[in-house]
């Protein structure tokens, strides 16, 4: 069912950043909108909210007591007033503190609002958003008067069962048999995690089948293998979907198999492929765990760490049966039936001119006792100054930086520079650690999965400032509240974003064609087209011609030349040989046989077969072929003593009876026929 709900039911609570006043909820039907109206006696459809004019960043906030699906929203400006929001964001979270910003299936996140206070502009929301709480944040408003907003909710209620795992703990369900074969499958569930890395689901057969849910540096891996793999080396390959799956907020999952295709959908964006091995039926004995590890020493890693919600193997509700405690299910460790809230606070630094966090040192600073400061951090970008920092002695300073990816450390004492470095691909959009201590001037640098220590690196004086996410930040081994920086009770900024962190990841989808690598930086990509054959932004335009006629044409002779014989489609170049006559010009695709094979043996039962690699793969071939308008491959085979068909003829009796076949030209094909 698909509603609209008045705020004043639809919610417990609306809070806000600053308001001017504590306003009472009462509803307009005439209107179609809730609106925050004053406390006596307000008349219909007045009121609204407004904030201070002092509130550097405003935002209105929606409590709905629960987790609900919303499908749009509406806004009004403030009632009889100068007073509505032309542009706003939406953020949404799930307990109140981490907040995560909306974006639609374009890839927008900016919503159009009001162009008066009594019109009501309905945004919906593609797609829709399962959240506990909303949040509105002004960007633009009437220049003319200020900001204000009446909002409206529009969704359902939605049914959540969700179990919390510590890392160590799963659930396994165990079927009524000793294994269970399948040839069609369907699998959905959502997940909010905690880290990185770790396992969420895994099965595996006697006959080698398997199917394994995995986090890996932020990204969704399924491995799936119907029974033994023949043919194929034995190491495990994963179709990977997603990125930045480690935020702490809810993802979709879906994996659809039928025999062996697979649709593998991750958000809003699916990945279609044909599994590994065999056999056509996935085998699974006693269990799937969720989401225990596999044996020791198999390839898993870590176990998951996070909460798991509705969960739903072939129609059976996992986590609905493990809270009623029904004997399927078996529990190991400590499984809550609760989300638990995060415990972090981040804090997104927006631009790289701008941004700044000034902190006070939280202890007094002497030489002896020296500065400590450790903290958490995440980007794309391969340079940034990260910490700046006066020591206690005069004219003493060191500088924490990314410089080229690195982590640079500079020690600015009386005119003089020292410098360290550590760690590497730092701007890899996963979240590292950081701990600089200066204790009787020793620097300790250890950033997450790097050793400390390395080569002198080159002076430099940073241009620009850090722009990503931080979090867990202290100094002198005090944490910082960032809720008191945001208030002003701690420290000076700018350019924060606060309890959200922004970061995105460009290059999912990757835009770039043909092979192109995704470059990004924190607020734009670009596509690497070296070796693919195409060029342009996203290495869409086609580096070569078409066929060999095309360079005939441009003036070209015989030789070797690549065709991108489907110009800018999916195909990519081939190598070809072009042999331009008078007559015609012939398209040579040239294979890896030209010398003669020997045959011996050779029998209706048991033929011999030769395999023929060309320069160009299947598609390109007929590619070439449907487009030329003749096409001729020569086979010559010579025969001693051996009939070449099963014909009637003289018996060979005596003597070896051999004969040697080979193509003795590659396949040729013509585009123009001569006049």
């Amino acid at each position: 069912i698909n509603k609209a709900v008045s705020a004043c039911v639809f919610m417990s609570r609306v809070s806000a950043s600053e308001s001017e006043k504590i306003k009472t909820c009462d509803h307009d039907p005439a209107a179609h909108s809730p609106v925050l109206t004053e406390s006596s006696p307000p008349p219909p459809g007045a009121g609204g909210w407004s904030p201070l004019v002092t509130d550097r960043e405003p935002w209105l906030q929606v409590d709905l007591k629960e987790q609900m699906e919303v499908t749009a929203v509406a806004t009004q400006g403030r009632s009889a007033s100068s007073d509505w929001v032309s542009r706003y964001l939406l953020l949404y979270s799930d307990t109140g503190q981490v907040w995560r910003e909306y974006r639609q299936e374009d890839g927008g996140g900016m919503f159009v609002g009001n162009v008066n206070s009594e019109a009501v502009v309905q945004n919906k929301l593609s797609p829709s958003l399962r959240t506990h709480f909303l949040r509105f944040v002004p960007l633009d408003w009437n220049p003319s008067g200020w900001l204000g907003l009446r909002v409206e909710l529009y969704g359902c209620s939605y049914k959540s069962d969700v179990a919390d795992f510590d890392g160590r703990s799963s659930l396994l369900y165990r079927f009524n048999q000793k294994s269970m074969s399948t040839v069609k499958d369907v699998i959905s569930l959502r997940f909010k995690s905690r880290q990185a890395e770790g396992v969420l689901l895994h099965g595996e057969g006697q006959r080698g089948d398997y199917i394994t849910l995995e986090l890996h540096r932020g990204k969704l891996a399924l491995y799936l293998n119907l029974g033994e793999t023949l043919t194929e080396p034995p190491h495990r390959v994963a179709v990977t979907l997603g990125s930045l799956l480690d935020d702490q907020h809810w993802h979709s999952v879906t994996i659809e198999r039928f025999n062996k295709q697979v649709n593998l959908s991750v958000d809003t964006h699916t990945q279609h492929f044909t599994t590994r091995g065999e056999g056509y039926s996935l085998e699974v004995d006693y269990e799937v765990r969720i989401p225990l590890p596999g044996k020791p020493g198999t390839f898993l890693r870590r176990n998951f760490d996070g909460c798991i919600e509705n969960l739903y193997y072939n129609g059976i509700n996992i986590i609905d049966l493990a809270k009623r405690r029904k004997p399927q299910i078996y529990s190991v460790g400590n499984v809550t039936f609760t989300c638990s809230r995060p415990s972090l606070v981040a804090v997104t630094f927006l631009s790289s001119s701008g941004s700044f966090l000034s902190l006070p040192m939280a202890s007094p600073l002497t030489t002896l006792g020296g500065f400590s400061v450790r903290f958490q951090f995440r980007t794309w970008n391969a340079d940034g100054l990260l910490v700046s920092a006066r020591l206690s002695r005069e004219n003493q300073r060191l500088d924490l930086q990314i410089r080229n990816n690195r982590l640079i450390l500079t020690i600015h004492d009386q005119g003089e520079r020292a410098e360290t470095s550590a760690g590497h691909r730092v701007n890899d959009g996963l979240w590292h650690s950081v701990s600089l201590d200066t204790r009787g001037l020793q620097i300790f640098v250890l950033p997450l999965s790097s050793p400390p220590g390395s080569p002198p690196a080159a002076r430099h004086r940073p241009t620009v400032s850090f722009q990503g996410c931080m979090r867990f930040i202290s100094i002198n081994s005090q944490t910082i509240n960032l809720h008191h920086v945001q208030q002003g009770m701690l420290g000076v900024y700018s350019d924060l974003q606060f309890d959200t962190c922004s970061i995105r990841d460009r290059c999912v989808p990757n835009l770039c064609e043909h092979g192109g690598v995704c470059l990004q930086s924190w607020s734009s990509f670009s596509c690497d087209c070296s070796g693919t054959g195409y060029s342009g932004a996203v290495c869409h335009h086609p580096l070569y011609e078409s066929s060999c006629e095309a360079y005939r044409l441009t003036g070209g002779s015989s030789g070797f030349y690549s065709i991108d014989p489907d110009g800018s489609g999916p195909l990519g170049p081939a190598p070809v040989y072009c042999n331009m006559t008078e007559e015609r010009v012939w398209t040579v695709v040239r294979h890896n046989v030209s010398a003669p094979v020997r045959v011996q043996g050779s029998s209706l039962q048991n033929p011999h077969i030769m395999t023929l690699n060309y320069s160009s793969d299947p598609k390109q071939l007929h590619t070439i072929i449907r487009s030329s308008e003749h096409c001729q491959q020569e086979v010559v085979y010579s025969c001693r003593k051996s009939r070449l068909f099963n014909t009637k003829g003289k018996d060979v009796s005596t003597g070896e009876a051999s004969c040697r076949g080979y193509s003795s030209a590659p396949a040729a094909l013509s585009r123009t026929v001569s006049t």
